[in-house]
């Protein structure tokens, strides 16, 4: 297979650019020779401490800017996105969090489905090279074919997160038929690393572990989870930014004559919750105050990606293992909150 396409020379806009996955991916675009745009509303969702740590971190970049603003406000991104007439678009900035949807539903209609309307709307009048967007792999909800691919239907959402999130897909599907958008939709599975998102397991468990709080530890850790590596899920985004919708019968295409395509990106390896945590409790050498509880509304028992697609079209797909992954965050975690 031939090389991966580069940015290198572009310009890329990427929204939620102080988030989890935006800040790790403008760092992968920068470090490729892109020039990146960030914008981000820097809410309190959690802790924005974090936040202006992951930006401080790029402003130190010559070639990165940023701009704060709120998608959802009519014309706000718009303004931005003829300003900087970037090449390419990633769009990740949304309201994250299945439990969350269900205290707030509200602030999900206004960021994920007000907001990605101001990216559509954006791009049909200053078209790019090729949008690509964040889905997530809730919106399988309550489907129980394993692994989960792209061509099973999704009709049976079980939060409001995951409807929003389908949403956006058929939204772009529609903008791309209506006005040629091109444009890919990843579904991302669980996504952690270091200079993570607090209000994930993964964190939760660790800050847990090492103050000694209990963990609450839902369907008794009976639930299995496709973890995947932050740093992965940013490798197959700069590898298919620059590759938009090309063929009809092409990998991940929702309708031949329609530019717009959906992938996976999951790690194909499903750990039980149970499991995980043990792994955690050898990695920061603790052991955990459980507090095993029913199932959470909104919860899902089962993730786990089917690959295929993603890897027929870039020949890439996650790799790293848990143990491996976490044993990064873990380390990285000590470090921040100066643990011993």
């Amino acid at each position: 297979m031939s090389a991966p396409l580069s940015l290198a020379g572009s310009t890329v806009l990427v929204t939620g650019a102080a988030g989890f996955i935006g800040a790790a991916l403008s760092h992968r675009l920068l470090a490729g020779g892109a020039r990146v745009i960030g914008c981000d509303n820097l809410n309190t969702y959690y802790d924005p401490a974090l936040k202006h740590a992951r930006l401080e971190a790029l402003l130190a970049k010559p070639e990165f800017s940023f701009r704060r603003l709120e998608i959802s406000e009519p014309g706000a991104l718009g303004a931005l996105w003829r300003e900087s007439a970037p090449d390419y678009v990633v769009h990740l900035a949304a309201q994250a969090g299945v439990r969350y949807s269900i205290e707030q539903p509200r602030a999900y209609a206004a960021a994920n489905l007000d907001g990605f309307l101001e990216v559509l709307e954006a791009a049909r009048a200053c078209p790019v090279k090729h949008l690509v967007y964040a889905s997530s792999s809730s919106v399988y909800g309550a489907n129980t074919k394993v692994p989960f691919s792209e061509r099973d239907p999704v009709e049976q959402p079980v939060s409001l997160y995951a409807a929003t999130k389908r949403a956006n897909e058929l939204m772009a599907q529609t903008y791309a038929h209506l006005y040629r958008i091109p444009a890919t939709g990843l579904r991302f599975f669980t996504v952690y690393g270091p200079m993570g998102r607090p209000d994930m397991a993964y964190w939760g468990f660790t800050s847990a572990l090492f103050s000694g709080a209990p963990i609450n530890v839902f369907n008794h850790g009976q639930l299995w989870r496709d973890f995947t590596y932050v740093d992965e899920i940013v490798e197959a985004i700069a590898r298919l930014a620059p590759s938009p919708p090309a063929e009809p019968g092409e990998p991940g295409r929702v309708a031949p004559a329609t530019p717009h395509r959906i992938f996976n990106i999951g790690n194909d390896t499903p750990v039980m919750v149970d499991d995980f945590l043990k792994i955690l409790e050898r990695l920061t050498g603790r052991t955990a105050n459980r507090r095993d509880l029913p199932m959470q509304p909104g919860d899902v028992e089962r993730t786990w990606a089917d690959v295929s697609a993603l890897r027929a079209a870039i020949g890439f797909a996650p790799r790293t293992t848990l143990e491996e992954g976490l044993s990064r965050f873990v380390a990285w975690y000590r470090e921040y909150h100066q643990i011993r």
